[in-house]
C-alpha cells in the first residue's frame, strides 16, 4: 500500500501526547510494512529525523495549521489537494482531524470527546471548531481509531453510527521507561526535590488535568500526616493556569512544590522511575499514558476513578474521586504509610502494563487501513 498519514506533531524538542502518538505509531508502522511506501504530510518545514525509514518520504503542505482558521485550510483544502497530486490508497490521521473534502479512503484517531464534557476549559474558537467539525469528521472517516473503550462507549453515546465502524486500539508506552536503582533515584531527588521523596504529576497544565486540586490535597497530606514529600509537575503551563498558581500561592507548602516545566525525554524517565508514586488525578482523559509509564518504572500510581483511567490502571493503582479533595489526600497519605501496598500496586503494575503496546497498537491500526483499502476497492 502507499499510506499518506498527517504528520504535523512530529515536532523536534516538542514531541507531547499526540506527538509522541504519531511517532510511536508511525515508527512501527514503518518497521512493521518495509514493503510499502509512507507520506508523512508536514505542515511546516520538518527534521528529517522524523522520516522513520528508507520506505518513508516526507511532504511540505503549507500553511502551519495552529489555529482553527487555518486548521480548516489545511485540511479542507491544502490536504486534499496533496492526496490528489500523491494518489495514496489510504489516508491515517493520527490527531482527531479529518479531511472532508478528500476521496481517499480515510482512517482517524480520535483521543477523547473532552470538549463535549468541558467546553468551558476550551478558547471559544478551539470550542466552536470542534463542535461544528468532530461530528462531521466522524462521518466521513471510513474506520475510526478509538484509544480506549471508554473512549468508543463515549464516540457511540453522542453520535450516531454503525458500532462496528470504531476500532479500538489502545496505546502502548514508549521505550526506556523502566526502574532505577536506589542510589540513582536518590541522585534524581537531591537533583529537583532538595533530597526529599516526591509525588510526581506529569502532562500539560491546563484546567482539565485539575491540578489546583492536587496542591489542595498535597497542602492537607502534608498537614495530617507531617510527612516531608514533596510535589513536582512536570509539563508546560497550556492555558486557563491562574487557578494553578492561585492554589500554589495560597499553599502552606508552596516551597515544597516544584513546577518542572517541559522536561527532556531522558530526564522525564528519571524523574517518573525516582518518584514515590504517580499522582495523576485529571478530570478527563480518552486514555492517561502517564500510568503506563509509571507503571513501567515500577512506580505506585494514585489516580482518578474516572473515564479512561480505571480501564488503563484496572486493579493497578489506588482510585480517587478527582474532584474530591479528601479522597485524593488520604490516597497520598495510604501510599506514604503502607510500603506493603506500594509494592503491591507494583506488582500488580507488573501485570496491567503486559496488556498495552505500541506494537499490538500499529498491528491493529494496520488492519483497520487495509479494511478501508480492500471497501474501497469492492465498492469500485
Amino acid at each position: 500500500m502507499r499510506i499518506a498519514i498527517n504528520t504535523r506533531f512530529l515536532l523536534p524538542g516538542k514531541l507531547e501526547g499526540i506527538g509522541w502518538y504519531t511517532y510511536e505509531v508511525c515508527r512501527r508502522l514503518v518497521e512493521q510494512h518495509p514493503q510499502d511506501e509512507f507520506i508523512f504530510l508536514f505542515d511546516r518545514p520538518f527534521d528529517r529525523r522524523f522520516l522513520l525509514g528508507p520506505n518513508v518520504r516526507g511532504a511540505l503542505v503549507p500553511p502551519p495549521a495552529r489555529h482553527p482558521v487555518l486548521w480548516y485550510l489545511w485540511f479542507e483544502w491544502a490536504v486534499p489537494v496533496a492526496l490528489k497530486i500523491l494518489k495514496p490508497d489510504v489516508f491515517f490521521s493520527p490527531d482527531g482531524y479529518m479531511s472532508r473534502t478528500s476521496g481517499t479512503p480515510s482512517v482517524m484517531v480520535l483521543h477523547d470527546l473532552a470538549y463535549i464534557h468541558y467546553p468551558e476549559q476550551l478558547p471559544q474558537p478551539v470550542l466552536r471548531y470542534l463542535t461544528r467539525y468532530t461530528k462531521k469528521f466522524l462521518a466521513r472517516s471510513d474506520r475510526i481509531i478509538a484509544i480506549s473503550h471508554f473512549v468508543k462507549s463515549d464516540i457511540l453515546s453522542h453520535f450516531p453510527m454503525e458500532e462496528p465502524r470504531i476500532i479500538v486500539a489502545p496505546n502502548g508506552c514508549r521505550e526506556g521507561f523502566e526502574p532505577l536503582e536506589a542510589t540513582e533515584q536518590q541522585l534524581v531527588r537531591n537533583q529537583y526535590a532538595g533530597g526529599d521523596p516526591y509525588y510526581f504529576y506529569l502532562g500539560a497544565l491546563h484546567p482539565r488535568k485539575n491540578i489546583p486540586r492536587l496542591i489542595e490535597a498535597y497542602s492537607r497530606f502534608r498537614e495530617e500526616t507531617g510527612a516531608n514529600i514533596n510535589l513536582l509537575v512536570g509539563g508546560r503551563m497550556a492555558w486557563k493556569t491562574g487557578a494553578i498558581l492561585d492554589a500554589w500561592t495560597q499553599s502552606a507548602f508552596r516551597e515544597d512544590i516544584r513546577f518542572l516545566g517541559y522536561l527532556p525525554e531522558e530526564e522525564l524517565k528519571k524523574v517518573t522511575a525516582s518518584a514515590l508514586a504517580l499522582t495523576y488525578l485529571s478530570l478527563f482523559e480518552g486514555f492517561g499514558l502517564p500510568i503506563l509509564e509509571a507503571m513501567r518504572c515500577d512506580v505506585p500510581v494514585i489516580t482518578s476513578a474516572a473515564a479512561s483511567m480505571p480501564e488503563v490502571a484496572g486493579d493497578a493503582a489506588l482510585l480517587a474521586d478527582p474532584t474530591q479533595v479528601d479522597q485524593i489526600a488520604a490516597a497520598m497519605a495510604e501510599v506514604w504509610r503502607n510500603p506493603e501496598l506500594r509494592e503491591s500496586l507494583i506488582t500488580k503494575g507488573r501485570i496491567q502494563r503486559e496488556t498495552f503496546s505500541w506494537d499490538s497498537a500499529a498491528q491493529k491500526i494496520y488492519s483497520v487501513l487495509e479494511q478501508a483499502v480492500n471497501e474501497k476497492s469492492a465498492k469500485g
